[in-house]
C-alpha cells in the first residue's frame, strides 16, 4: 500500500500544471481579483487562473472594453476570436472591468474595495486617476495585470502578450502603448492593436489637413484652443503620463509594435464619436483618423506601424476582432 502511495506521489510531480479547460463564461466563475494595494482591487475576467502554475499558456490577449464598461461583453468577443484563431487552449484571455458608479450617469455595482473609474471625461481612457483612490491610475491597472503575466513561476511558456481594444478601449490602449513603464521590463514582447478609437495623442502640433490629409500646422488653434492638450496632443497631462517626459511618450510610441485594425464602414458619427474641436481637428471620421495617425508617426517619427482596414466592418467591436485578417494580428504564431 505504502509502495503504491508513493508511485502516485512520484507520478504527480510529473502530470503538467494547468488548468484543464480555459473557463469560457462571462459569469463570475471565469472572474478573478487583482489587488492594487492599499486595499484596492480590480476585476478581470479571464479563461485561466492568474496566481496557479500553466505549462501550457503560450500566448496572452489582454481586451480592454468600450465606453460601456461592458467587459463581459468582450470577455465574449475575445473568445469567439479565439475559437476561430484555434488559440482557446493555449491563450490566456483577459478582460479587465473598469468599473464607474458616481450615482446618476454611471450605475455599475461596485464591491468593497473595488476601484471606482470616472463616468466622463478621458479619464480612465487616458491613465487618468480612479475617483476612489488618487493614487492609482487606469493604466497601474494594465502595469499589474503584465506584471503577473510574466511571472515564470506560473507562466513559464508565455512567450506574446497583445492588448488590444476597441473605441474607447482603443484610445486606452494607444496612449497606454506610448506611456507604460513595464513594457521593456518583463521580458515577453508585447504587441498592441488598436481599434476605431476616435481620438488620438498626438506629439507635436501638426494635424492633418487638405483633400489628401497632408499635415501641417494646426490652422484653427485659436478658435480650437484645447487641440494640443492631453488626451488629444502633449500638453497639460495628468495621471500616469504626467510623470513622464515629452521626449520619452515621444521615443516609446515610435519603437513599440502596433497595428491600428480600422473598420472600412466606420465613416459615421455613431457610437460615442468624438466630434469635440480637438477630435475633429484630426480627421473627419475614426477611418480618416487612423489612416492620418499612422502615416505621421511612420513618416514623421520613423515608427514601423501597421494600418490594416477590415472589409465591411463598421463600429462594431465583434466584427472587428472576429475578422479573418484579425486573427493572426490577435494570435501571433510563436
Amino acid at each position: 500500500m505504502m509502495r503504491t502511495i508513493l508511485l502516485l506521489v512520484s507520478l504527480a510531480a510529473f502530470v503538467p500544471a494547468y488548468a484543464a479547460e480555459p473557463c469560457t463564461t462571462a459569469t463570475p466563475g471565469c472572474t478573478e481579483w487583482v489587488n492594487l494595494g492599499d486595499q484596492a482591487r480590480a476585476l478581470v475576467y479571464r479563461t485561466y487562473p492568474l496566481d496557479t502554475k500553466n505549462n501550457k499558456v503560450t500566448r496572452a490577449l489582454i481586451m480592454v472594453h468600450g465606453a460601456g464598461r461592458d467587459a463581459d461583453n468582450y470577455f465574449r468577443t475575445a473568445l469567439a476570436a479565439a475559437f476561430l484563431a484555434g488559440a482557446l487552449q493555449d491563450t490566456i484571455i483577459i478582460a479587465p472591468r473598469f468599473a464607474s458608479n458616481n450615482g446618476s450617469g454611471c450605475r455599475d455595482t461596485v464591491a468593497p474595495n473595488e476601484i471606482n473609474w470616472s463616468c466622463s471625461g478621458d479619464s480612465w481612457r487616458s491613465g487618468g486617476v480612479a475617483t476612489s483612490n488618487n493614487k492609482l491610475t487606469s493604466y497601474d491597472f494594465a502595469d499589474e495585470v503584465l506584471r503577473k503575466l510574466a511571472r515564470k513561476e506560473v507562466f513559464p511558456n508565455l512567450k506574446a502578450v497583445v492588448v488590444a481594444g476597441h473605441s474607447a478601449g482603443g484610445q486606452y490602449v494607444t496612449r497606454y502603448e506610448m506611456a507604460n513603464q513595464v513594457h521593456d521590463k518583463l521580458g515577453i514582447p508585447i504587441t498592441y492593436v488598436v481599434s476605431n478609437p476616435s481620438s488620438y495623442a498626438y506629439l507635436d502640433a501638426e494635424r492633418p489637413g487638405g483633400s489628401n490629409s497632408e499635415l501641417r500646422a494646426f490652422g484653427d488653434a485659436r478658435n480650437c484652443t484645447t487641440y494640443d492638450n492631453w488626451p488629444y496632443g502633449l500638453k497639460n497631462r495628468s495621471g500616469y503620463t504626467a510623470r513622464l517626459s515629452d521626449d520619452l511618450l515621444k521615443q516609446q510610441l515610435a519603437s513599440r509594435a502596433v497595428t491600428y485594425l480600422l473598420g472600412e464602414l466606420d465613416i459615421l458619427p455613431l457610437g460615442g464619436f468624438d466630434s469635440s474641436c480637438p477630435a475633429m481637428a484630426q480627421g473627419p471620421t475614426r477611418l480618416a483618423r487612423g489612416q492620418a495617425f499612422t502615416s505621421y508617426v511612420n513618416a514623421k517619427y520613423k515608427a514601423q506601424h501597421k494600418a490594416i482596414v477590415v472589409p465591411l466592418c463598421g463600429h462594431n467591436a465583434r466584427c472587428m476582432f472576429t475578422a479573418e485578417l484579425a486573427l493572426p494580428i490577435l494570435f501571433p504564431k510563436l
